[in-house]
């Protein structure tokens, strides 16, 4: 056996020693990198000094094996270690000098704890973050991992633990479902957090945006003027309003109403009429038989009160026509049924009492039964009318029983102390014209009836003939009629029709139409003979008829606002303007998004001057009554009045230009929170059904 100072000898130990090519095997820099390892085996080593350092090299190599096979064919570590990388060497240099130092400080500090057998061992591994041989199988420390990170140029980043993933992906969700419920509450309590600028006080309690709207059926714009209206009258004085509002065509109580209440022209909401023909249903619709009438399939439209109600709104309609057919598949949250005896002072109090429930409190809008929009119908100078005519002694006291129940309304929206608070509107829906027995056309007299299959409406007639090879017989037929009677009606085809009308577009409208002028009334040898009442002096009845031409003087109607949503001087006057667009006028003063609709108006609206400052009055006067009598031969017969010229049309608006409308700020915000509304109730809707 050779001496020991022969095996630690550095030519024995050196493999240049024992192989002339070992030199050639290694490059520069891995020679200058074992420089270390050569000098420490040069030096005089025992064998267990020899047996241990040999152990602390296989561990390191046996140790960065196991790692880089670890961390598969596309990992960043595999990709450093590539030989086509130019950071190989510098990062081996690196690694091998960390390796030695590594080994230096194990090597001391075994040295200093040799005497504690495994024990101190064991503590050295578990100083240095090692378990044992089998941790080292499974997963590299994160103290080599760093380390590794920190040598090389490129290294594989660090896995985020999947608990640390999803306690932040639980963090997101919780903070968005916060602000989604958030939202969702917001929905109901939005105005309350914007007290300031949307809920107003009377002293006793907080009042929301709230309007009420006054229908006074057929109440004519003239009456006005007739001196029995002091309350009214006062109205306009303290408020702002037209000269006139223009009905629609045609100018009848249930086309009408719906037209306030959507902001659509007749041919749009399809009640185009009293009465009509629809070819789809095969039934007839008429008016005063609530079981046909007040079935929802007919209306075609979203009335205000649904509008209202969607955006949590709460509405109360007091017999407005339409109310009680359950439109859209909802009710307002509070309706009265019609009822036609019913006394003007039970309107008020029935009002009142609406007025008088719990309102608004500053946390919890959502809890308050007072209703935001009222709508009342008022039938009673409108039946009057019918019964005795606009110009009898008994319509001028309707007329002032009338006023006196706004005045009593208003004295004690007064005692309130809501003057200032509450919205009111009073609207009509169309005037009055007189008739007489001398007046009347006789429709059989000229056409055919066993041609006709329907007439629709009244006064004017809508006429379908049973088949169509009938309909240029009967264009024949009301030709001869047309010129025997140019003074009282006139004939329209769908496709003549004037296009101010507005009376095309529904198929509930009959193609031919006999369109009496004011005053005039045509009539069914079945229900009344002419010439024989001519004979025995009967009187027509009704003695009072609207449903013309609703730009006639005598189908004006009237639009009269007072309150905090109608921020103008006392006794302004605004240019004339149209039906359609009362709807979009209340939506604005309630603050809720209208629906699409034909109307072109937006609060707040534009005075032309105060009505003291107009010199054009708005008395209408009917003519003398005709007593001779009606016939072919009466060509000089003269209509009670001439049809006035027509006004300059005002041009056709296009609902598809909604977001060009103007509108108040405050309402087109709340609009947008409701869009953000629904939204977030889809998102909250998702989000149950998932849990």
């Amino acid at each position: 056996m050779p001496p020991k100072s022969e095996l630690a000898s550095p030519s024995l130990l050196s493999p240049a020693a024992y192989d002339d090519d070992a030199s050639s095997l290694r490059s520069p820099s891995e020679q200058d990198s074992d420089s270390e390892d050569d000098e420490y085996l040069s030096k005089s080593r025992t064998t267990l000094e020899l047996a241990q350092h040999d152990r602390s090299v296989l561990e390191d190599e046996e140790e960065l094996e196991k790692l880089l096979t670890r961390s598969g064919p596309r990992s960043g570590l595999r990709r450093i270690f590539s030989p086509n990388a130019s950071s190989v060497r510098i990062g081996k240099q690196d690694r091998r000098k960390q390796q030695r130092e590594e080994r230096r400080n194990r090597d001391k500090h075994k040295r200093n704890h040799e005497q504690t057998g495994e024990d101190g061992e064991l503590m050295y591994e578990m100083e240095e973050g090692y378990r044992d041989d089998s941790s080292l199988l499974s997963t590299p420390s994160e103290d080599f991992r760093e380390k590794e990170a920190g040598d090389y140029a490129y290294a594989e980043p660090k896995r985020v633990s999947w608990s640390i993933i999803a306690f932040a992906s639980a963090t997101i969700f919780i903070f968005f479902l916060i602000l989604v419920l958030g939202a969702y509450k917001a929905s109901s309590g939005f105005r309350a957090s914007h007290l300031s600028r949307l809920l107003r006080s009377n002293g006793t309690a907080l009042f929301a945006p709230t309007t009420i709207l006054i229908s006074l059926d057929g109440f004519r714009a003239d009456f006005l003027d007739r001196g029995l209206t002091p309350t009214l009258n006062g109205f306009v004085a303290e408020g702002v309003s037209p000269q006139y509002m223009l009905p629609s065509f045609p100018s009848v109580t249930f086309p009408n109403h719906f037209t306030l209440v959507t902001g659509l022209y007749p041919e749009s909401h399809g009640i185009v009429g009293n009465t009509f023909w629809d070819p789809e249903f095969q039934e007839a619709f008429y008016y005063t038989d609530t079981n046909i009438s007040m079935q929802a399939k007919w209306w075609n439209a979203e009335p205000l009160w649904n509008t209202a109600e969607k955006q949590g709104v709460r509405s109360a309609i007091h017999m407005w026509p339409g109310s009680e057919a359950h439109i859209g598949g909802m009710d307002p949250t509070y309706l009265d049924q019609f009822n036609g005896s019913e006394m003007l002072p039970r309107k008020v109090d029935r009002i009142l009492e609406l007025i008088d429930l719990p309102g608004a409190e500053e946390d919890s809008l959502d809890v308050a039964e007072r209703p935001q929009f009222i709508a009342a119908y008022v039938p009673n100078v409108d039946a009057d009318g019918h019964n005795f005519g606009p110009n009898s002694t008994e319509i001028r006291s309707t007329i002032s029983e009338v006023d006196a129940m706004l005045g009593n309304l208003f004295t004690g929206i007064e005692e309130r102390n809501l003057t200032d608070i509450v919205n009111i509107v009073i609207v009509s829906d169309h005037g009055m014209a007189t008739t007489a027995t001398e007046r009347l056309v006789q429709l059989d007299d000229f056409i055919d009836l066993s041609l006709v299959a329907h007439l629709d409406g009244w006064p004017s007639r809508g006429i379908r003939p049973k088949n169509p090879e009938d309909l240029p017989v009967l264009q024949e037929q009301l030709a001869t009629l047309e010129s025997n009677y140019s003074h009282a009606v006139e004939i329209y085809t769908k496709e003549t029709m004037p296009e101010r009308y507005h009376f095309t577009n529904s198929d509930r409208i009959a193609p031919l139409w006999v369109i009496p002028k004011a005053g005039w009334a045509i009539v069914e040898r079945p229900d009344f003979d002419v010439h024989d009442a001519l004979e025995k002096g009967e009187t027509y009845s009704p003695r009072g008829v609207h449903g013309y031409d609703h730009e006639n003087p005598l189908m004006r109607a009237i639009f009269i606002a007072r309150g905090p949503a109608f921020p103008h001087p006392p006794n302004s006057r605004v240019d004339v303007f149209q039906n359609i667009n009362v709807y979009n006028i209340v939506c604005d003063s309630l603050g809720i998004k209208a629906q699409l609709n034909n109307g072109t108006l937006h609060l707040p609206l534009e005075p032309q001057g105060l009505h003291s400052d107009d010199s054009i009055p708005t008395s209408v006067h009917e003519g003398p009554t005709s007593t001779e009598t009606p016939g072919p031969a009466s060509t000089t017969m003269v209509a009670p009045e001439s049809t006035p010229p027509a006004t300059e049309e005002p041009p056709t608006p296009n609902p598809e230009s909604e977001d060009e409308k103007g509108t108040t700020w405050w309402a087109a915000l709340w609009g947008k929170f409701n869009e953000f509304k629904d939204w977030a109730g889809g998102v909250i809707s998702s989000v149950k059904d998932i849990f």
